[in-house]
């Protein structure tokens, strides 16, 4: 199974370079790894691998064992049985889209990697044995679906299509998924084989609840009603599409799932009157729209949509015979519905069309394809013969003995049957004259040929090959259907077999009543047509869907356009009021401990703390905006000098160093900002409330502060941090180990967060325009005396600060090497990767503010981007690498290191993740510079040189215009009027 799985994998990347190397010739090279995974299960079947009292082949690689994430396959009975269903039609249409396209744009190599990989999840989906896993390859399907049926995604029908497809099946998997756990939880089961192991479980709410969510996942992937209009929706995908996933992968998912369950959980009372009412309704209600479509994919997938409400309503039942006419109708609706979806494309490939209204004669110039449809659709019809025969009459006669169906369950079942096999005769042959029957249209011309079919190009190959191998699977499995009834009772176990003949019986007779009353149905479509309402009787479900996301549109708008008034005062006013009412009010009504507070440790706190609040203080009525900056920086600097004093330095190190850069990120932005603000006016009334507030958010945090600390009734974990980082992150420096191990995922998500503000920040400034560049190695220049690297050219660099240069060129170097001793030496002493990525960020700041945009492009000429992502993909390795190992994420490891001259070097594995974050942080400041300092540098330049060329400009229109003209000056903005001579104005 892992060789299967590896190799569609595999098939899965390399298929786009082969694709658009090979051109579609290539589709029937990468057929041949599912071909081969399908020769590869049915030699399995043929060996007895899969005979009863055998042990099945079986993976299991624990991983994640607490969280129930353990890598089980299975490759049991009924896993195999859908595995040859994937796999061999899946190859086929590989082969067919070899036909299908007559182009290979850029979009067809990506189009046949996600076919490829639809085909390897399906087959994880099938042989997963965890329930879990089995999830994760359940929406990996929904996905996938979305890609492919948005293949043409320039078109707005493929994209709402598939849209709707994904949020429909991701509704349903999401329930699903809350039913596994619910299910997990309560019974302790989270392996399917857990479950068929232990018997019915305990019918409870908790059950029976998490039965009905699992079935909610189930039906909304096979498209049951009421969530079965994605279906026919999603025939806006290209045809391949709609042959594979629509008939033979995707929509079999739900009924899988229903098969594996229902054997243990039939027995709730919730499962069948889910699964059975749901199935019946569907299978009627898609029957009788499937008559009034005019398109012949949509004939098809209201049909598909039929075929699977019965299908479920058969194998939801759950005794051995259902389960073995339920996996038989499996089969056979694989084999027809695929050959018919695939002759459709074929039609639409050959003559531009798939209406029936301008289809006629297509039977009498295609004859061959017209035997092919005949003969899936006699089996999707169930005439003699066939396989779809085989496996109606089959359902007709467990329906007929079902002792889980005692009584009027039984007889409802089997009417609903009967209606819903005469509607699927009706529609087949419906389908049938629809496409290939000679009519007499307003679009035929002489001898009843439509134009579309006068003008119908040959079919090729590819084209009839594959449905051709299918349709004769049909038959050939009809008139000899021992080995499919060997091969599926294998799980099903059923007394009763499958035959093409069990002499004269009653379900017979049945099954000629179904095939005469479709006949006359389809004799009588004039009048049929008659009795379809001009508006769905059961209500319009894509109208409902609209209606719900339009509706949950509107509300959100309403709820957004309320809370969120545009205005970023009011929005922190909002959230720094909800700070000060609601715990002030749980403290005030609710119990309250004592509160013991000591004033200081020593006089020094209560000094750096005199001047924290009068720089805080001072901040707040200074005008000048560097002034009230420099105080705020203060007070940062401060809480620096607390956090000494406590005994935490590696604190105390990286406040300072973020309070400086701060500091300079703050100064960069000011420089768009005018030098004072002014609070005269209304906007003082604004500024005392906003003090009011700030004063009510100081004095209830440190209530609440003061209160948690003294309700601690037992001891605090940071006790043991220190041990646990010595045992399990091989580290002296407790809070570096935490950072990059104990807590490391954390760190990831900010690290994560930084990334993406450097992105945006980057973003506000260049707008549209790219802020990528070409990277370069650094250079030395030489060729002219200076004490940095960029040269002195204009007059600007020529006026830079002589003392400034000095200090830079001696303090670069001595930074960057101290950046790289908090690095390495972070694990055991003060520092750690974001310590030593800030001074190495201030170090090029310096080398900014030294020598401007050009000093900085020399000093580090690399794309911020790209050091922002190595320090990302560093960071993610060190979280994968130890699941390869089978290991948790970010597990960590260390050894000793014989270094000569140096000597034993202990290093361990969370140095990767600390490299990630030093870069990080280095392509932070980066992004920062070069956006807020650079580019706003050049922005300026550019306004003042537009600003004097226009200046120029229109001194020289001045000069040029004789006197007594218009110069087109304004005064208070109205133009003024030149007057002429000799005349006086009023």
């Amino acid at each position: 199974m892992l060789i299967v799985l590896s190799a569609l994998a595999a098939a899965t990347i390399t298929a786009p370079v082969l694709i658009r190397k090979l051109g579609r010739p290539a589709f029937g090279l990468l057929a041949l790894v599912p071909g081969g995974a399908f020769a590869w299960t049915l030699r399995s079947w043929l060996a007895g691998d899969f005979a009863p009292g055998s042990t099945p082949p079986a993976v299991d690689i624990p991983w994640m064992s607490a969280a129930h994430l353990d890598i089980t396959l299975v490759l049991d009975p009924l896993a195999a049985v859908f595995a040859l269903i994937i796999l061999g039609i899946g190859a086929l249409i590989l082969c067919y889209c070899w036909g299908y396209f007559d182009s290979n744009p850029r979009r067809l190599s990506v189009f046949g990697a996600q076919m490829i990989a639809f085909t390897m999840v399906m087959y994880g989906l099938v042989t997963a044995d965890n329930l879990l896993l089995m999830y994760v390859f359940w929406e990996l399907t929904s996905v996938l679906s979305f890609l492919l049926v948005g293949y043409y995604g320039e078109r707005a029908s493929s994209r709402r299509a598939a849209g709707q497809a994904l949020m429909v099946t991701s509704l349903g998997g999401l329930a699903m998924l809350v039913g596994i756990i619910l299910l997990g939880t309560t019974s302790g089961i989270w392996d399917l084989s857990a479950l068929i192991g232990a018997g019915t479980p305990v019918s409870s709410t908790a059950t029976s609840t998490a039965v009905v969510l699992i079935l909610a996942g189930a039906l909304s992937k096979s498209a049951i009603a009421p969530m079965h209009f994605w279906l026919p929706g999603a025939m806006a995908a290209p045809t391949p599409v709609s042959a594979y996933l629509h008939s033979a992968a995707m929509v079999k998912a739900g009924i899988y799932l229903v098969a594996r369950l229902s054997p243990e959980l039939n027995q709730i009372a919730s499962w069948h009157l889910v699964v059975i009412p749901a199935g019946l309704l569907t299978m009627l209600m898609a029957g009788w729209m499937a008559l009034r479509q005019v398109d012949l994919k949509l004939i098809l997938a209201y049909g598909t949509v039929s075929q699977l409400g019965f299908i479920i309503a058969v194998v939801g039942i759950g005794s051995p015979g259902a389960l073995l006419a339920g996996l038989a109708l499996t089969v056979a609706h694989a084999l027809f519905k695929a050959t018919l979806f695939m002759i459709v494309g074929a039609i639409d490939r050959t003559t531009g069309t798939r209406d029936i209204r301008e289809l006629s004669g297509l039977g009498r110039a295609h004859p061959a394809l017209f035997a092919l449809a005949v003969t899936a659709a006699a089996s999707m019809a169930g005439v003699p013969g066939t396989v779809g025969f085989v496996a109606k009459e089959a359902t007709v006669s467990t329906l007929l003995g079902e002792s889980l169906l005692t009584g009027m369950p039984g007889k409802l079942m089997l009417v609903g049957v009967v209606a819903g096999s005469t509607l699927t005769v009706a529609y087949s042959l419906y389908f049938l004259h629809g496409a290939f029957a000679t009519k007499d249209t307003d679009h035929t011309t002489g001898g009843g040929t439509s134009p579309a079919v006068a003008k119908a190009n040959p079919i090729i190959t590819p084209l009839w090959l594959p449905p051709a191998v299918l349709a004769g699977g049909g038959i050939i499995l009809g008139l000899t259907p021992s080995p499919l009834d060997v091969v599926l009772n294998t799980y099903a176990g059923a007394s009763a077999h499958l035959a093409l003949w069990h002499g004269w019986t009653l379900p017979l007779l049945i099954s000629a009543i179904m095939l005469t009353c479709g006949v006359i149905l389809h004799w009588q479509r004039n009048t049929v047509s008659q009795l379809h309402f001009s508006r769905p009787a059961l209500g319009n479900a894509n109208l409902a869907y609209d209606t719900v996301v339009d509706t949950l549109r509107r509300v959100s708008l309403r709820i957004t356009a309320t809370t969120q008034r545009g205005s970023l005062p009011v929005n922190e006013a909002v959230i720094l009021a909800t700070l000060v009412v609601l715990p002030l009010t749980m403290l005030v009504t609710g119990a309250r401990t004592d509160i013991r507070m000591e004033l200081w440790d020593s006089p020094v706190q209560g000094l750096v703390v005199v001047i924290i609040v009068i720089a805080a203080i001072a901040a707040t009525v200074m005008d000048n905006r560097l002034s009230a900056l420099i105080l705020v920086g203060m007070t940062g600097y401060g809480v620096a000098v607390i956090f000494a004093l406590h005994g935490a330095p590696d604190l105390a190190l990286t406040q300072l160093l973020v309070e400086t850069v701060s500091v300079v990120v703050f100064v960069l932005v000011l420089r768009k900002l005018p030098a004072s603000t002014d609070n005269a006016g209304p906007e003082q009334d604004h500024t005392r409330l906003r003090a009011w507030l700030a004063v009510a958010v100081g004095l209830t945090v440190t209530i609440l502060g003061a209160f948690a600390m003294n309700a601690r009734s037992t001891l605090p974990v940071s006790i043991h941090i220190p041990s646990l980082a010595s045992r399990i992150g091989h580290g002296s420096n407790a809070v570096n180990v935490l950072l990059v191990d104990i807590r490391a995922w954390d760190t990831f998500g900010e690290i994560s967060v930084l990334v993406i503000v450097a992105t945006g920040v980057a973003s506000l400034v260049y707008r549209t325009r790219s802020f990528s560049r070409v990277s370069r190695r650094p250079t030395l220049r030489t060729e002219a005396p200076s004490w940095l690297a960029a040269p002195v050219e204009d007059a600007k660099a020529r006026n830079r600060s002589f003392m400034m240069e000095v200090a830079t060129r001696i303090l670069f170097p001595s930074m960057i090497t101290l950046s790289l001793y908090f690095f390495f030496a972070g694990h055991n002493a003060p520092g750690g990767g974001f310590a030593g990525g800030l001074v190495a960020a201030l170090a090029f700041m310096l080398r900014y503010l030294a020598g401007g945009r050009e000093e900085l492009e020399e000093a580090l000429p690399i794309d911020a981007s790209r050091v922002l992502g190595t320090g990302l993909l560093l960071s993610a390795g060190s979280v994968i690498a130890p699941m390869i190992l089978a290991r948790p994420p970010l597990a960590s490891a260390n050894t000793d290191l014989e270094i000569p001259l140096i000597g034993t070097v202990h290093v361990v594995s969370p140095l990767l993740f600390d490299a990630g974050v030093y870069l990080i942080v280095i392509g932070l400041v980066l992004h920062i510079l070069r956006s807020l300092g650079a580019q706003l540098d050049i922005d300026e330049e550019q306004r003042r040189r537009r600003a004097r060329e226009r200046a120029r400009r229109l001194a020289r229109r001045k000069a040029a215009q004789p006197p007594g003209r218009n110069t087109g000056a304004t005064t208070n903005g109205k133009p003024e009027r030149t007057i002429p001579t000799g005349r006086k104005s009023g």
